[in-house]
């Protein structure tokens, strides 16, 4: 699947496409498919998002989105200087996704 991703231009958090809207969690990533370029496109003219670019990514069963490359996986739990300041996983097992 291809899911857009970004920084949100007002805070600087992470945010993935909704497709209607940018959330924080990726697990809130649609899969943007043939309609990729299209819709970055207007998002980038739309000036809501910095940076905004495609990445793969897959629908895990439980239905958890995980990005293909490490780099975006660990983009999608936050910070990793400042443990306080993460994305709270919803489960324990969360460590082992990003690896």
């Amino acid at each position: 699947m291809k899911v857009l991703t970004g920084n949100d231009l007002k805070t600087g958090d992470v945010v993935w496409w909704t497709g209607s809207e940018w959330s924080r969690h990726v697990d809130d990533a649609v899969d943007a498919g043939e309609r990729a370029e299209e819709i970055l496109a207007a998002e980038e003219a739309a000036r809501r998002v910095n940076v905004p670019y495609i990445i793969e990514a897959t629908r895990e069963d439980d239905g958890k989105v995980r990005p293909a490359h490490i780099k975006d996986r660990i983009r999608a739990l936050g910070p990793t200087v400042r443990p306080d300041l993460t994305l709270k996983p919803q489960s324990p097992e969360a460590i082992d996704w990003v690896i």
